[in-house]
């Protein structure tokens, strides 16, 4: 019969040195957060009895990581922990089952480049399947098997000649002369520059010998599938009669970089013929196609406003034979974050974020009734198959565990550990949301860590932590970047409001951030401090820092000259900054994504530059005075890392202190196991140096 979940926990323990289960308790380091396992990528065999998985093992020493799979019996009687499934020294990824249930195919770069293998699920050799002339960064295999739609780089005027590619590759890298010539943006993106390459979508035969050529589909769809930088293999999909291929694509124009314009192409999987724009209807982004199992209906997410990144997706429907569509559940105010279809084709099953949590929901296609099936922390990678449900959750106290559960989401099963089994000895934050009236008196919700070792009647510092976005929400979730347990972990209490702008309350309220950067989001952030410390008197407001990235970082700049009391006076003793906005103007025309400054400060820095000083740091220098700590890191072409200098340049001349951290390899998240024990004891110094511990 299938493991318990209280079983689990006793079964890692059991294989646990004894040692680490007697030891003493403590708080969560920097250390653990970068060298604990991490799983991810759960996948189902078609009949729901085998589920894989990713391992994620880091190696701090060597400052790298490698990846395994691993698969578990879900139908076995014994209670059998899961196997390793990929040899010893392979680094793998991208799980995905064959039709048949029995093969497991994934990407390894185990030939030199990244190419698609498979192996049978009882073990043996993994086999090779692709050996094309460049890598291989996702795939999707067709309903039959026979067949695989991989995505590479490619240079648009080499077509179906993937060698030409690879030999212009070699060429310019080869080459004396490093000058490039641009005529259009982007010209960089996220952390890298534009060298003529787009993401394009090939199909090749899969036989006895790895396929050595592919078909280019969509020849004349000239744009990145899957798009940049976060884009992956699920913006394509094979129809279910193997004869076409929907992707989701935003033309690689000179519009591309203020543009949100994602349509639906449909296209043929032998390469004849044109795409076919199914959505061209809706000028905003559409994605996330999903066939019926009849091929008849094609389901995606949409959302309706051009131009705005944070848009609510809405569910849709299109009718394949009339190309009439119709939204499936218009009156839920909650923004869909994917699409997976029951076995009966009766429901769709989304997680979305939601009061501060990311929840799975069941939404009848029908009637468009949303139903909480799975709560409690952060839900995603939800995959259907047979009578299993299976997916990953994360909270404030576990990075991502994989479950499965019946399809209503019933008889919960962990088969992987949270962080507290893998680390025994760690005793972690408690936790707790509240809310308090905000911004024009509207709600607005927070939470409270508090510190690993709180003992009732004490007061502790705090780090008040500011999230990014600015449509994002800090809330029941892990995270291996700004994570409260660091610092939970380190004696202080954590502090986080979900201002308006956040995600998961509503449209309006996400809305509500545009144009007020710098007033509504302060508002929330001014009373929600004052709440928590009417309602937590283990808060110590005078031993306080402030930290943010991204927006996050923007608000530090922003409160640094701000946020003072009637007699003048900050209410923190140290604020850090990361890649924040420190210069709106400058911002406008340095970003890459112009959509995202545009629609946040009502157009063009030169049509409306009053929108752009309104709320601009650097319009407040002159009444900065407590200390701060900035980071920014080279490779950051959201936030490029002049920003980031002139926030420490204007600290400096004033003789304020400050520090100033910068990462020549990393972009707008710090990345490397290293840099981030290194980003963790920098911030940690700096608050003990100002509030202690």
């Amino acid at each position: 019969m299938p493991v318990r979940p209280a079983i689990l926990p006793l079964l890692i323990a059991a294989a646990l040195p004894v040692a680490s289960l007697s030891a003493a308790p403590r708080g969560f380091d920097v250390r653990d957060l970068a060298s604990m396992d991490r799983f991810s990528s759960p996948t189902l065999s078609p009949d729901g009895r085998h589920v894989v998985f990713a391992k994620r093992v880091a190696d701090l020493e060597a400052n790298s990581a490698s990846t395994s799979l691993w698969i578990e019996d879900l139908f076995a009687r014994d209670a059998a922990p899961p196997k390793q499934l990929t040899p010893e020294g392979w680094n793998v990824n991208s799980p995905a089952f064959g039709p048949d249930g029995g093969t497991v195919y994934f990407l390894s770069a185990r030939s030199g480049s990244s190419q698609l293998y498979a192996m049978d699920t009882g073990g043996g050799a993994p086999r090779q399947l692709t050996d094309l002339p460049v890598g291989v960064g996702g795939f999707q295999l067709s309903p039959e098997g026979d067949r695989v739609a991989v995505n590479v780089e490619a240079f648009v005027d080499c077509k179906s000649d993937l060698a030409c590619t690879a030999a212009r590759t070699a060429s310019r890298d080869a080459s004396k002369q490093t000058g490039v010539v641009y005529d259009r943006m982007f010209v960089r993106h996220w952390d890298a520059w534009n060298d003529g390459r787009l993401n394009r979508v090939f199909v090749a035969a899969l036989g006895r010998t790895p396929a050595k050529t592919a078909t280019l589909v969509g020849a004349d769809l000239i744009a990145d599938v899957p798009s940049r930088p976060f884009g992956d293999s699920s913006e394509y999909t094979w129809s279910p009669d193997g004869q076409t291929l929907v992707m989701s694509a935003r033309l690689a124009n000179g519009e591309e970089p203020w543009s949100t314009n994602f349509d639906l192409y449909q296209v043929n999987a032998d390469g004849s013929g044109t795409a076919r724009n199914l959505t061209a209807a809706n000028l905003a982004w559409d994605t996330g196609a999903t066939f019926s199992a009849d091929g008849g209906t094609l389901y995606y997410m949409a959302m309706k406003r051009p131009g705005f990144e944070a848009d609510r997706f809405g569910l849709m429907a299109m009718d394949l034979s009339t190309g009439a569509s119709r939204e499936i559940a218009p009156d839920w105010d909650r923004s869909a974050g994917g699409i997976t279809l029951s076995v009966d084709g009766e429901t769709i099953y989304t997680a979305v974020q939601d009061m501060g949590e990311h929840p799975l929901y069941a939404v009848d296609i029908a009637t468009g009734e949303p139903r909480k099936l799975v709560g409690d922390g952060g839900v995603s990678s939800v995959q259907l198959a047979g009578p299993t449900l299976a997916f990953t959750r994360n909270g404030l106290k576990t990075g991502d565990v994989i479950y499965t559960a019946t399809p209503d989401g019933e008889s919960l099963r962990a088969i992987t550990p949270s962080a507290g089994e893998m680390l025994p000895d760690v005793a972690f934050g408690d936790f707790e949301q509240f809310s308090f009236k905000g911004w024009n008196g509207e709600t607005v919700h927070g939470y409270v860590v508090k510190p690993w070792n709180y003992e009732a009647g004490k007061t502790y510092p705090v780090a008040f932590i500011i999230h990014g976005g600015p449509q994002g929400s800090f809330g029941n979730g892990w995270s291996y970047r700004w994570n409260p347990q660091t610092y939970a972990g380190q004696g202080y209490a954590a502090v986080m409001i979900d201002f308006h702008g956040s995600t998961g309350y509503g449209q309006a309220f996400t809305d509500s951030i545009s144009g007020h950067w710098g007033d509504r989001p302060l508002e929330d952030l001014q009373k929600g401090w004052a709440a928590a410390q009417e309602k937590y008197p283990f808060l110590d407001g005078d031993r306080a820092c402030a930290l943010g990235a991204s927006y996050g970082g923007f608000m530090v700049n922003w409160i640094a000259g701000n946020w003072f009391d009637e007699a003048g006076h900050s209410p923190w003793k140290c604020l850090v900054s990361h890649d924040g906005v420190f210069d709106q103007r400058m911002m406008g025309y340095a970003t890459e994504e112009l959509w995202f400054t545009e629609w946040e400060n009502g157009g063009t820095p030169y049509d409306n530059p009053e929108g752009y000083e309104k709320f601009n740091p650097v319009n407040h220098v002159q009444d900065w005075r407590v200390p701060m700590l900035v980071i920014h890191g080279q490779l950051d072409y959201r936030i490029p890392v002049e920003q980031g200098l002139g926030v420490f340049t204007a600290l400096q001349r004033q003789g304020i202190e400050s520090k100033f951290l910068y990462f020549p390899d990393e972009n707008h998240w710090v990345l490397k196991p290293q840099n981030s024990v290194q980003w963790h004891d920098t911030v940690n110094g700096w608050l003990k140096q100002y509030i202690g511990q």
